[in-house]
């Protein structure tokens, strides 16, 4: 049951990514084309530029503590010995698990306040909490792959950087 949800919150993130990557493009290489060719600027180009980067930038985040591919300095942990680094990555993932539900907390917080304030982008009139509430779900999805990768730290063998990768395994 929980694999199943894990795997279906993983092709939501795939798909928000790569659908938001080829948007942008074909949003800002068009809005290029009709400025240089028709001598028009769509107005809404940059708003959704704007929304489609804080979709890419927060549902990435999860993906990335996922896949064990967040930039991590392992210069000093690579001199330490094994179980030394087995502690200290359990210390790291469990530090950034709460720091990311913390921020849940305040992002969700911001998003009632958007919500209750009515605040709407210029051009198109879409509300703003929709796009804080990406980043209260990117926060919140990041945050429960690092506690995950904090227990699998704790069961099994290995350094495990993220729900799905073993240290050395990326290189």
């Amino acid at each position: 049951m929980i694999r199943a949800l894990d795997n279906m919150f993983e092709k939501v993130e795939r798909w928000s990514i790569s659908s938001a990557i080829i948007l942008m493009a074909l949003v800002l290489i068009g809005n290029v084309i009709s400025r240089l060719v028709f001598n028009v600027t769509w107005t809404f180009a940059e708003e959704v530029g704007q929304m489609l980067i804080i979709i890419i930038t927060f549902i990435g985040l999860s993906h990335v503590a996922r896949r064990g591919r967040h930039i991590r300095m392992s210069a000093i942990m690579e001199l330490l010995p094994y179980k030394v680094q087995k502690v200290m990555m359990a210390c790291i993932t469990i530090l950034t698990s709460v720091l990311l539900f913390f921020l849940t907390y305040v992002s969700g917080s911001y998003t009632v306040t958007m919500f209750d304030l009515d605040r709407v982008t210029p051009a198109l009139r879409i509300p703003l909490y929709i796009m804080i509430a990406v980043m209260t779900f990117g926060f919140f999805m990041a945050g429960i792959q690092y506690l995950r990768t904090f227990i699998r730290n704790l069961k099994y063998e290995g350094i495990h950087e993220g729900t799905e990768s073993i240290e050395g395994e990326n290189e």
